[in-house]
Parts: structure tokens; C-alpha cells; sequence
């Protein structure tokens, strides 16, 4: 059996109690779950950008080593044509000899530039590593602070939070399809979340302007869904306790002018 347009109403009015005592429970937290998170990214990025430098250094470590092995190879290779030219026969072999020991000690000066190099790299690097850990410590200390003050407000709301999201589960089942899909459409672009609004003191509870008489009439005997035509929030109901406490104070006012 289908719904009533008053049942639906309901029930989407149900849903949005629930949801708003979540936001207002959400809302204690704050910044606080958004500024967590925003720290643990930061460190991720620190501990990233230190493992990237410390492959660095192994690699520079390494350049290192391979330039200390050239260095030795190219000194066996000129004690080698030392020995060489003791033995030369001629004046050709001897310059020829003469220019690889040239081409050797070259090598050795080449690689002893690239060492250098190296090492001042390595100095650079370790001095960006100190850096880089210096501020992913102070982020940890802040991240630490802010957690425990996020856990410290979660767990005074925790049991509460559960116990409204299963409600709003159970309430979400009752709620006709197309109008969930419109509800939380509008929650999204609401700012402060409210779905499903009466008409309070002749205008809209969302958006606060005007609602026509003839419209709170059509509103009261929830025969239609009616959507505010500013801001598109769903009517429940038309709020009369202003009325109602204008006609009581005519009534006094009746009875006492009765009285005298």
C-alpha cells in the first residue's frame, strides 16, 4: 500500500531530525577531523620526501665508491706503463706510453672532482633530511594534540552517534525513493543542512522569505509535496503558535472587556 503525502512527510521529517542532531553532533568536532587528516597527509609527504633522500644518498654513497675503484684501476694501470717504459724501444713507444699515463692521471683528477662533488651533495642532502625531520617532528607533536582532542570529543558522543545513525538507517528505509534521492540533493547545497523546513512566522524555514497565504494553505493539509520556489526545501508544515498565541490573547482580552 502506497503511502499518504502526510505519511511521506513524516517520515522525511523524521530523517531530517536525525540528520540535524548528527550535524549538531559533527559540528562540536569542527575543523578538528579535516585538520587530522590534512597532518597525516603532510607527514605521509615528509616520510616520502625523506625516503626519496636517503635514495639519494645511496646513490651519491655509490657514484663514490665507483669513482674511489676508478682511481685505484687507473693508478695500477700508470705504475703498469712505468714499468713499460723502462722497457721501451723506441722514442714512439715511449711518447705513446707517456700519453696513457697523461689520459690515467686525468681519469684520477676527473673522478677525484666527482667525489668532491659527491660529498658536498651528501652534506646538502643530509642537511635537508635534519631539516625535513625537524618539521615532520613538530607536525607529529601537533597531530598527536589534535587527535587526542578529536577522540576526546568522539568518545563523549561516540554511543549517541551510533545509536542516531542506526535510527537514520531504519528512517532512510521509509523515506520513498525519488524524495530521498531530492532530500539529500538539497542537503548537499544547503549550508546548514536543513532538507525539509516548516513555514515559520509566514516564511520559509530554509531561506526565510515569504510564503504566500494561499501556499501555508495548501502546506497545512499535506495533500502535495510543495517545494519552496526560492530555495527548493521541501514544506512539512505551517508553524501557527504565533497565531495561536495572537488569539488566545484576544480571547483574554475579549473575556476581560466581558468582565467590566
Amino acid at each position: 500500500m502506497e503511502s499518504t503525502v502526510a505519511q511521506k512527510l513524516d517520515a522525511l521529517l523524521k530523517l531530517q531530525s536525525i540528520d540535524s542532531e548528527l550535524d549538531a553532533i559533527r559540528k562540536v568536532r569542527g575543523a578538528l577531523p579535516e585538520e587530522v587528516r590534512d597532518l597525516e597527509d603532510e607527514l605521509v609527504g615528509y616520510q616520502t620526501r625523506i625516503e626519496k633522500h636517503n635514495q639519494e644518498l645511496e646513490a651519491l654513497e655509490g657514484d663514490i665508491q665507483n669513482n674511489k675503484v676508478a682511481i685505484k684501476d687507473a693508478e695500477k694501470l700508470i705504475k703498469k706503463y712505468e714499468e713499460q717504459q723502462m722497457n721501451v724501444r723506441n722514442n714512439r713507444e715511449y711518447d705513446a706510453i707517456t700519453k696513457e699515463m697523461e689520459l690515467q692521471a686525468l681519469e684520477i683528477q676527473i673522478a677525484e672532482k666527482r667525489i668532491k662533488e659527491a660529498y658536498a651533495k651528501i652534506d646538502a642532502k643530509k642537511a635537508e633530511i635534519d631539516s625535513t625531520s625537524e618539521q615532520a617532528q613538530e607536525r607529529q607533536k601537533d597531530l598527536e594534540t589534535k587527535a587526542k582532542e578529536l577522540d576526546l570529543i568522539t568518545g563523549e558522543s561516540e554511543e549517541e552517534e551510533k545509536e542516531l545513525t542506526k535510527e537514520r538507517e531504519s528512517a532512510s528505509k521509509l523515506v520513498d525513493e525519488r524524495l530521498y534521492k531530492s532530500y539529500t540533493k538539497i542537503r548537499n547545497n544547503a549550508l546548514n543542512g536543513l532538507a525539509v523546513v516548516p513555514v515559520n512566522r509566514g516564511a520559509c524555514g530554509g531561506c526565510f522569505n515569504i510564503v504566500p497565504p494561499q501556499r501555508q494553505a495548501d502546506i497545512r493539509e499535506r495533500k502535495k509535496i510543495i517545494v519552496c520556489e526560492h530555495c527548493g526545501r521541501i514544506f512539512a508544515g505551517v508553524d501557527d503558535e504565533i497565531e495561536e498565541d495572537t488569539d488566545k490573547k484576544k480571547k483574554k482580552t475579549v473575556r476581560g472587556k466581558k468582565a467590566e
